[in-house]
């Protein structure tokens, strides 16, 4: 859902990192969830905790969708999240646009992530910070995306 901030980022310097985990979102968006895992991991071994907060952000992101487990899933979202809210709260400029941009999405898995645990508390929690951020989004095709799904999933946990 977030594709489009970090294309941008992507596209404003041509970065290498970015490029490789977009070839393994194709892999997964393809169905080769195991391909894409083993290629999340390895390049998660190469820039690991200290690499720039939009690599792991992102890539942190798209290895939760690779998980079968959702306590794990849980695990790479809350990465994601700490990678977006240390570079934001650090106030490096640096890829913070394109981070800020993620934050609907970001609380948006992890309001998800808690549903499937059945941790409702906390899922509501996510959502209220997944609505809140979507406010700050542009009028476009990702805030539309953003604000609708965060919409949808108010509905299912009752909410609306």
């Amino acid at each position: 859902m977030w594709e489009a901030a970090v294309i941008e980022q992507q596209e404003a310097g041509q970065d290498p990192v970015l490029t490789r985990i977009g070839q393994a979102v194709m892999l997964l968006h393809g169905g080769d969830r195991e391909e894409a895992r083993n290629r999340f991991g390895a390049l998660w071994s190469e820039i690991g905790e200290r690499g720039e907060a939009l690599h792991r952000c992102t890539l942190a992101h798209y290895m939760a969708d690779t998980q079968d487990d959702p306590g794990d899933e849980l695990a790479w979202d809350l990465r994601a999240l700490a990678a977006a809210e240390g570079e934001v709260r650090g106030d490096r400029q640096q890829s913070l646009r394109a981070l800020r941009a993620l934050f609907p999405s970001l609380h948006l898995n992890l309001a998800s992530d808690y549903v499937k645990l059945q941790h409702l508390d906390a899922a509501r929690a996510h959502l209220d910070r997944a609505r809140e951020s979507a406010r700050h989004l542009k009028d476009d095709g990702y805030g539309h995306r953003m604000r609708t799904a965060v919409a949808r999933l108010e509905r299912s946990l009752g909410e609306v």
